[in-house]
Protein backbone atom coordinates (compact mmCIF):
# COMPACT_ATOMS: atom_id res chain seq x y z
CA UNK A 1 0.00 0.00 0.00
CA UNK A 2 1.23 3.53 -0.62
CA UNK A 3 -0.34 6.66 -0.84
CA UNK A 4 0.10 10.40 -1.03
CA UNK A 5 -0.64 12.66 1.77
CA UNK A 6 0.15 16.30 2.94
CA UNK A 7 -0.22 17.29 6.39
CA UNK A 8 1.99 18.30 8.85
CA UNK A 9 4.98 16.48 10.37
CA UNK A 10 2.97 16.49 13.79
CA UNK A 11 -0.45 15.46 12.33
CA UNK A 12 2.14 12.42 10.33
CA UNK A 13 3.65 11.30 13.18
CA UNK A 14 0.33 11.34 15.27
CA UNK A 15 -0.90 9.06 12.66
CA UNK A 16 2.47 7.00 12.37
CA UNK A 17 1.99 6.20 16.22
CA UNK A 18 -2.20 5.39 16.67
CA UNK A 19 -1.48 2.59 13.55
CA UNK A 20 1.76 1.21 15.54
CA UNK A 21 -0.47 1.37 18.77
CA UNK A 22 -3.01 -0.67 16.74
CA UNK A 23 -0.44 -3.31 15.11
CA UNK A 24 -1.51 -2.62 11.77
CA UNK A 25 1.63 -1.51 10.41
CA UNK A 26 4.70 -3.41 10.73
CA UNK A 27 7.48 -1.84 8.85
CA UNK A 28 7.77 1.90 7.20
CA UNK A 29 9.62 4.08 5.42
CA UNK A 30 9.26 7.27 5.22
CA UNK A 31 10.42 10.05 2.31
CA UNK A 32 10.27 14.03 2.50
CA UNK A 33 10.23 15.61 -0.76
CA UNK A 34 9.01 19.17 -1.46
CA UNK A 35 5.99 19.94 0.16
CA UNK A 36 4.83 16.40 0.62
CA UNK A 37 5.29 13.49 2.49
CA UNK A 38 5.07 10.09 0.98
CA UNK A 39 4.85 6.80 3.22
CA UNK A 40 5.42 3.13 1.72
CA UNK A 41 3.62 0.79 3.96
CA UNK A 42 5.69 -2.07 3.15
CA UNK A 43 3.61 -4.36 4.95
CA UNK A 44 0.03 -3.90 6.58
CA UNK A 45 -0.71 -7.16 9.01
CA UNK A 46 -2.35 -8.02 12.07
CA UNK A 47 0.37 -9.50 14.28
CA UNK A 48 -1.31 -12.70 15.59
CA UNK A 49 1.31 -15.32 15.69
CA UNK A 50 3.97 -16.07 17.99
CA UNK A 51 7.57 -17.30 16.45
CA UNK A 52 10.27 -19.14 18.19
CA UNK A 53 13.51 -18.81 16.85
CA UNK A 54 14.41 -21.84 14.74
CA UNK A 55 18.10 -22.12 14.28
CA UNK A 56 19.47 -24.16 17.23
CA UNK A 57 18.17 -25.06 20.44
CA UNK A 58 14.64 -26.47 21.92
CA UNK A 59 12.07 -25.52 19.32
CA UNK A 60 9.83 -27.99 18.81
CA UNK A 61 8.53 -28.29 22.60
CA UNK A 62 8.27 -24.36 22.76
CA UNK A 63 5.87 -24.72 19.19
CA UNK A 64 4.19 -27.76 21.43
CA UNK A 65 2.91 -25.53 24.00
CA UNK A 66 2.06 -22.91 21.78
CA UNK A 67 -0.04 -25.00 19.50
CA UNK A 68 -1.58 -26.53 22.66
CA UNK A 69 -3.02 -23.22 23.85
CA UNK A 70 -4.65 -22.71 20.20
CA UNK A 71 -1.54 -20.23 18.72
CA UNK A 72 -0.67 -20.38 15.63
CA UNK A 73 3.47 -20.54 16.36
CA UNK A 74 6.02 -20.01 13.80
CA UNK A 75 9.63 -21.80 13.04
CA UNK A 76 11.43 -18.12 12.49
CA UNK A 77 14.32 -18.93 10.35
CA UNK A 78 14.82 -15.94 8.07
CA UNK A 79 14.44 -12.39 8.71
CA UNK A 80 11.25 -12.00 5.78
CA UNK A 81 9.33 -13.93 8.96
CA UNK A 82 9.01 -11.14 11.42
CA UNK A 83 6.19 -9.26 10.09
CA UNK A 84 3.20 -10.51 11.69
CA UNK A 85 4.53 -11.93 15.14
CA UNK A 86 3.15 -10.17 18.03
CA UNK A 87 6.19 -12.17 20.23
CA UNK A 88 8.80 -14.14 19.19
CA UNK A 89 10.91 -16.96 21.64
CA UNK A 90 14.60 -17.32 21.98
CA UNK A 91 14.72 -21.02 22.80
CA UNK A 92 17.53 -22.79 25.11
CA UNK A 93 20.64 -23.86 23.41
CA UNK A 94 24.16 -22.88 23.39
CA UNK A 95 24.10 -18.68 23.03
CA UNK A 96 27.02 -18.06 21.40
CA UNK A 97 26.29 -20.19 18.81
CA UNK A 98 22.66 -18.62 18.55
CA UNK A 99 24.01 -15.06 18.22
CA UNK A 100 26.61 -16.16 14.93
CA UNK A 101 23.85 -17.76 13.59
CA UNK A 102 21.51 -14.92 13.71
CA UNK A 103 24.33 -12.47 12.41
CA UNK A 104 25.53 -15.03 9.59
CA UNK A 105 22.05 -15.20 8.25
CA UNK A 106 21.53 -11.18 8.82
CA UNK A 107 18.74 -11.46 11.15
CA UNK A 108 19.62 -9.42 14.35
CA UNK A 109 18.53 -5.81 12.35
CA UNK A 110 14.92 -6.75 11.93
CA UNK A 111 14.71 -8.69 14.88
CA UNK A 112 15.89 -5.15 16.90
CA UNK A 113 13.62 -3.39 14.45
CA UNK A 114 10.83 -5.81 15.25
CA UNK A 115 11.11 -5.30 18.62
CA UNK A 116 11.11 -1.36 19.07
CA UNK A 117 8.30 -2.02 16.66
CA UNK A 118 6.24 -3.54 19.50
CA UNK A 119 7.31 -7.26 19.08
CA UNK A 120 7.50 -9.07 22.87
CA UNK A 121 10.29 -11.09 23.42
CA UNK A 122 11.01 -14.08 26.26
CA UNK A 123 14.52 -15.68 26.32
CA UNK A 124 14.30 -19.06 27.88
CA UNK A 125 17.85 -20.24 29.17
CA UNK A 126 20.34 -18.98 26.29
CA UNK A 127 17.65 -16.80 25.29
CA UNK A 128 17.90 -15.01 28.43
CA UNK A 129 21.97 -15.03 27.89
CA UNK A 130 21.40 -13.16 24.63
CA UNK A 131 18.52 -10.78 25.60
CA UNK A 132 21.33 -9.24 28.41
CA UNK A 133 22.83 -6.03 28.37
CA UNK A 134 25.53 -7.22 31.14
CA UNK A 135 27.14 -10.91 30.90
CA UNK A 136 29.57 -11.53 33.56
CA UNK A 137 32.79 -12.12 32.30
CA UNK A 138 31.02 -12.03 28.71
CA UNK A 139 30.89 -9.57 25.60
CA UNK A 140 26.48 -9.09 25.30
CA UNK A 141 24.52 -9.86 22.76
CA UNK A 142 21.73 -8.40 21.82
CA UNK A 143 20.91 -6.22 24.44
CA UNK A 144 17.80 -5.77 24.60
CA UNK A 145 16.94 -6.44 28.74
CA UNK A 146 18.44 -4.84 31.60
CA UNK A 147 19.37 -8.01 33.29
CA UNK A 148 23.22 -9.22 34.44
CA UNK A 149 23.51 -12.47 33.55
CA UNK A 150 26.59 -15.18 34.98
CA UNK A 151 26.47 -18.02 32.41
CA UNK A 152 26.53 -21.99 33.40
CA UNK A 153 26.31 -20.53 37.27
CA UNK A 154 25.46 -24.14 38.54
CA UNK A 155 28.55 -26.14 37.10
CA UNK A 156 28.09 -28.71 34.25
CA UNK A 157 25.54 -30.82 32.74
CA UNK A 158 25.39 -33.21 35.60
CA UNK A 159 24.40 -30.42 37.85
CA UNK A 160 20.91 -30.06 35.72
CA UNK A 161 17.94 -30.37 37.64
CA UNK A 162 14.26 -29.97 38.42
CA UNK A 163 12.37 -28.33 41.03
CA UNK A 164 8.77 -27.42 41.76
CA UNK A 165 8.03 -23.65 42.84
CA UNK A 166 5.05 -21.17 43.14
CA UNK A 167 4.84 -18.55 40.72
CA UNK A 168 1.85 -16.12 41.80
CA UNK A 169 1.79 -13.40 38.59
CA UNK A 170 2.57 -16.53 36.30
CA UNK A 171 0.06 -19.28 37.92
CA UNK A 172 -2.12 -19.75 41.24
CA UNK A 173 -0.59 -23.45 41.75
CA UNK A 174 3.02 -25.13 42.15
CA UNK A 175 4.97 -25.57 38.28
CA UNK A 176 7.89 -27.87 37.63
CA UNK A 177 10.86 -26.15 36.64
CA UNK A 178 13.43 -27.61 34.99
CA UNK A 179 16.69 -26.08 34.66
CA UNK A 180 19.71 -27.46 32.17
CA UNK A 181 23.17 -25.91 32.77
CA UNK A 182 21.26 -23.13 33.64
CA UNK A 183 22.70 -19.36 33.78
CA UNK A 184 21.39 -16.94 37.05
CA UNK A 185 20.36 -13.51 36.73
CA UNK A 186 22.17 -11.77 39.10
CA UNK A 187 20.80 -8.34 39.01
CA UNK A 188 17.96 -6.52 37.49
CA UNK A 189 17.15 -2.68 36.21
CA UNK A 190 15.22 -0.35 37.73
CA UNK A 191 12.39 -0.88 35.35
CA UNK A 192 12.30 -4.87 35.35
CA UNK A 193 10.47 -6.88 37.62
CA UNK A 194 11.40 -9.96 39.17
CA UNK A 195 9.06 -12.89 38.90
CA UNK A 196 10.80 -15.63 40.98
CA UNK A 197 14.33 -15.61 43.62
CA UNK A 198 15.11 -18.69 44.30
CA UNK A 199 18.09 -18.88 47.28
CA UNK A 200 20.83 -16.18 45.85
CA UNK A 201 19.39 -15.82 42.24
CA UNK A 202 16.86 -14.54 40.25
CA UNK A 203 15.29 -17.17 37.93
CA UNK A 204 12.49 -14.77 36.15
CA UNK A 205 11.79 -11.24 35.55
CA UNK A 206 9.84 -8.98 32.95
CA UNK A 207 9.90 -5.55 31.71
CA UNK A 208 7.05 -4.16 29.39
CA UNK A 209 8.42 -6.02 26.69
CA UNK A 210 10.84 -8.85 27.31
CA UNK A 211 10.26 -12.01 29.47
CA UNK A 212 13.04 -14.11 30.81
CA UNK A 213 13.10 -17.36 32.48
CA UNK A 214 17.01 -19.20 33.44
CA UNK A 215 14.53 -22.49 33.46
CA UNK A 216 12.88 -24.64 30.78
CA UNK A 217 9.27 -24.29 30.97
CA UNK A 218 9.01 -26.50 27.55
CA UNK A 219 10.63 -29.05 29.21
CA UNK A 220 7.80 -30.15 31.58
CA UNK A 221 3.72 -30.42 30.72
CA UNK A 222 2.57 -26.93 32.05
CA UNK A 223 1.22 -24.17 29.94
CA UNK A 224 1.71 -21.38 32.48
CA UNK A 225 4.61 -19.83 31.14
CA UNK A 226 3.37 -19.87 28.10
CA UNK A 227 -0.06 -18.96 28.50
CA UNK A 228 1.79 -15.88 30.75
CA UNK A 229 4.24 -14.46 27.68
CA UNK A 230 1.12 -14.88 25.16
CA UNK A 231 -1.67 -12.73 27.33
CA UNK A 232 1.70 -10.73 27.23
CA UNK A 233 1.89 -10.32 23.74
CA UNK A 234 -2.12 -9.17 23.42
CA UNK A 235 -3.30 -12.73 21.90
CA UNK A 236 -6.08 -14.75 23.75
CA UNK A 237 -5.11 -18.60 24.48
CA UNK A 238 -7.49 -21.76 24.47
CA UNK A 239 -8.21 -21.68 28.55
CA UNK A 240 -9.32 -25.32 28.15
CA UNK A 241 -6.04 -26.62 28.69
CA UNK A 242 -3.40 -25.91 31.42
CA UNK A 243 -0.79 -28.82 30.75
CA UNK A 244 0.12 -30.84 27.77
CA UNK A 245 -0.78 -34.45 27.46
CA UNK A 246 1.98 -36.83 27.65
CA UNK A 247 2.90 -37.78 24.24
CA UNK A 248 6.30 -37.94 22.63
CA UNK A 249 7.81 -34.57 21.69
CA UNK A 250 8.54 -35.58 18.13
CA UNK A 251 5.22 -36.66 17.54
CA UNK A 252 6.00 -40.36 16.06
CA UNK A 253 4.77 -41.96 19.38
CA UNK A 254 2.85 -41.86 22.21
CA UNK A 255 4.72 -42.77 25.36
CA UNK A 256 3.01 -45.45 26.95
CA UNK A 257 3.25 -48.37 29.42
CA UNK A 258 4.84 -51.31 28.14
CA UNK A 259 2.50 -54.30 27.25
CA UNK A 260 1.91 -57.34 29.35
Amino acid sequence: MAGFFNPTIRELKKLLHLMRHCKLLSFIQINTSANFEVIHCLKMTKRNKIGVLDLQGGVLEHINHLQALGIEAVRVKEASQFSDLAGLILPGGESTCLIRLLNIFNITPTLKVAFADGMKIWGTCAGTILLANKIEGDNTQLNLMDISVARNAFGFQLDSFNTKVKVPKVCAHEIDLTFIRAPKITKVGVNVKVLLNIDDYIAAAEDENCLATVFHPELTPSLAFHKYFVEKCGLQTNDSHDSLKRTSWMKLARITAPSE
